[in-house]
């Protein structure tokens, strides 16, 4: 009699009581590592070149923010042209750990640009348009409802406790 099939992805206990985890979700695993390592490297990245650059040009507005966007807009943008490129061979872990974790962590702008070129590069300038101005417009009221939060709960809180 042979052992039922079990899914490589699964989570399961052998005959002596270990753990173990399938090949795939091992390799999932890594990935996730990959990315966060990459956005941890990223946000740090973010973080420095924001207060070197508040120090060079002041915080009249917020240039740090807006060049580093720009920058890692421009890095990802060439990192996918990169990755698409006939004959790429550059592993998964490779463009996940720069894509989705160093310029997500960098800027989550530059993926919301890329995702923006995809549509125009498929010939959905509407869907594109209705990307930016979703974008722009929910996340400024998303960032405004956020701002009033704390003080709406604050308020309750007095109304509640009174």
């Amino acid at each position: 009699m042979s052992a039922p099939a079990r899914p490589w992805n699964a989570f399961h206990i052998d005959r002596v009581g270990n753990a173990r985890i399938g090949f795939p979700a091992r390799r999932t695993m890594l990935l996730y590592a990959y990315v966060a390592l990459g956005g941890a490297l990223g946000s740090i990245l973010r973080f420095g070149l924001n207060r070197w650059l508040t120090t060079l040009f002041g915080s009249a507005l917020p240039w740090g923010t807006i060049l580093i966007n720009i920058a890692g807009s421009c890095l990802i943008g060439a990192l996918a042209a990169t990755f698409q490129g006939a004959g790429s061979s550059t592993p998964n872990e490779v463009r996940q750990f720069l894509l989705a974790g160093l310029c997500g962590g960098f800027t989550t702008f530059s993926s919301f640009s890329l995702q923006t070129l995809d549509l125009l590069q498929a010939g959905e300038p509407g869907r594109a348009a209705l990307n930016v101005g979703l974008s722009v417009a929910l996340g400024l009221t998303a960032v405004a409802l956020g701002f009033m939060l704390p003080g709406a709960v604050a308020t309750v809180s007095r109304s509640v406790g009174a």
